[in-house]
């Protein structure tokens, strides 16, 4: 579909300084931007919180052309259980397994199918081969489904990505040959969300939103967050559009002028994410008080 592109898939953490750790040392992503708030997010982008929260957009370029993760932290959470909805991130780079043998991070499956866990359990599945500098790194993002029939329908036919090819276990979908793509692989059970649950978020022309919003109503599937406007101080209003598949996968569409804009890279975004670790200091206070901090 004209205009459609993939831009990020949000993961729920709860030690921030050891994820954030991984993602620099281990994956080598920047961090290309850093926000804090004080309260819950209105399209729920932190999941269904209402206390303060912050966000930090890590990857290997900018969004205009990079699929990067948007990594969202609960202050008063330590943890999310995982469900089987997401497989894994699938990363071409063997710079990747030297600086994890390096840092003597655990490598699984490393002579078949080498994967990388990041704190909090979610998988990176690594390429062994040269990591591309003109083009991203980042291959795919692998969600699971229950029923091949209806997710075909839903992604291919109603969402308008491109199906590049599928068989019984699995299909790859995207919007362009030089984007990251979507994989979904077919399971034989039921997909559980759990508390981890993440979201996959693309953008389009805001013209087109409300036309999604209009086909998705019309095919009788759920929206989440009806056509919204979402404010960020000092920085540009986007609207969003929320969805969830048959499987109940969340997906955000965002208005793309908007979000070019918001999404730039930020030059004190190192500085911005230090400042906050330094100032987080509810570990400590839950310590004090003999407490842990809840897991969700």
């Amino acid at each position: 579909m004209s205009g459609r592109r993939a831009l990020h898939f949000v993961f729920k953490v709860g030690n921030r300084t050891e994820t954030i750790k991984f993602y620099k040392d281990v994956l080598g992503m920047k961090i290309l931007r850093h926000e804090e708030f004080e309260e819950g997010c209105k399209a729920a982008c932190n999941g269904p919180y209402d206390g303060k929260w912050s966000k930090t957009m890590v990857g290997y370029g900018p969004e205009d052309d990079h699929f990067v993760c948007e990594l969202t932290y609960n202050y008063g959470l330590s943890a999310y259980k995982l469900g089987n909805d997401f497989i894994g991130l699938t990363i071409k780079s063997s710079q990747v397994l030297k600086n994890a043998e390096a840092l003597e991070w655990p490598i699984h499956d490393k002579d078949t199918s080498p994967y990388l866990e990041a704190p909090g359990g979610y998988r990176f599945y690594i390429v062994n081969e040269l990591q591309p500098t003109d083009s991203d790194p980042v291959q795919k993002v692998t969600l699971a489904s229950s029923d091949k029939d209806q997710t075909l329908a839903y992604w291919s036919d109603l969402l308008k990505l491109k199906l590049y090819t599928h068989s019984e276990r699995q299909a790859i979908l995207g919007y362009a040959d030089e984007q990251a793509k979507l994989e979904i692989q077919f399971i034989d059970q039921k997909v559980e969300h759990c508390k981890a649950f993440g979201r996959i978020a693309f953008s389009c022309p805001s013209s087109q939103l409300q036309t999604i919003e209009s086909e998705v109503k019309a095919a009788d599937k759920t929206i989440l967050t009806p056509f919204v406007s979402l404010d960020t101080p000092g920085k540009a209003t986007v609207q969003v559009v929320i969805l969830a598949d048959p499987d109940g996968h969340e997906i955000c569409f965002v208005g793309d002028e908007g979000f070019r804009e918001l999404s730039r890279m930020d030059p004190e975004a190192d500085r911005l994410l230090s400042d906050a670790l330094a100032a987080d200091h509810s570990d400590e206070w839950y310590s004090k008080k003999g407490l842990s901090k809840a897991e969700a």
